[in-house]
């Protein structure tokens, strides 16, 4: 029986897509500790703009937001193909990995590190303690976590409902329109969620700080989302070829049928 379900072929494409959902999900939340400066990193002038009484600010960001344009392209496929229900599953499952990911990290934060060796052991590289550089990437304060995966849950679902509504409206025409416009709306709600929860609520900086942050995070999903557009046409295609016609137009079918 297991050979027939491995040889499925929705079952095996739901298993690639939502393996590199995970995938990414996760590895964004764990890199996303360190921030970098999107000028410096492109070799341009940083920008030096006002907003909301908050001054000089650039385009520093989260390094977790670089694996986030892979999350947007395979919610948009598994919506396709699996619809609500699809990607409601796999963004549950995400959210209850990622949270057993952290508390095995708490753990490993509070094992007794090696003194003898590994304490000191990249000193020379400017590391004089591992335990410290350890626990500063991988002890994420739970502020941070609590608002991603609220963010995190809310913008799936979101991204999800939108999508489904614009096809019922444009059935099989416009990928671009559902793919480009769920992302923005459901960007739109995670950039804010996450940032008024982990630094507004938990963290005390100022309300105009939280919003000019969100808005400038928010401006970045903004143009990577409309880039990555030819990318859901290039999946979609690989996608139609590896079921075939008639099987993709059932399960497009399919998943437009209930939430």
């Amino acid at each position: 029986m297991i050979h027939n379900i491995i040889k499925d072929k929705p079952t095996r494409l739901f298993i690639i897509l939502g393996g590199f959902f995970v995938a990414n999900a996760i590895i964004a939340e764990v890199i996303g500790v360190k921030i970098f400066s999107l000028e410096d990193s492109l070799g341009i002038e940083r920008a030096d703009f006002s907003l909301l009484n908050s001054d000089h600010l650039s385009f520093s960001l989260s390094v977790g937001v670089i694996p986030w344009p892979v999350i947007f392209v395979m919610t948009d496929i598994i919506n396709e193909y699996y619809g609500v229900k699809g990607v409601r599953f796999l963004s549950v499952l995400t959210a209850a990995l990622i949270a057993f990911a952290f508390i095995i990290f708490f753990f490993a934060i509070h094992t007794s590190p090696d003194t003898a060796y590994w304490l000191t052991s990249n000193a020379e590289a400017g590391v004089p303690d591992m335990q410290a550089a350890f626990a500063a990437i991988f002890g994420q304060g739970m502020n941070i976590i609590v608002g991603s995966l609220t963010a995190f849950l809310i913008g799936q679902i979101a991204d999800a409902f939108v999508f489904r509504k614009i096809k019922f409206v444009t059935g099989e025409r416009r990928i671009w329109m559902r793919a480009t416009v769920s992302t923005l709306v459901s960007q739109l709600i995670d950039s804010f969620i996450v940032t008024y929860i982990a630094f507004y609520l938990f963290r005390g900086v100022s309300f105009g700080q939280c919003t000019a942050w969100a808005l400038t995070a928010y401006a970045y999903k903004f143009v990577i989302a409309i880039l990555f557009t030819p990318l859901v046409y290039l999946i979609h295609w690989f996608a139609e070829k590896y079921l075939g016609r008639e099987l993709a137009t059932q399960m497009k079918q399919s998943a437009m049928k209930g939430y």
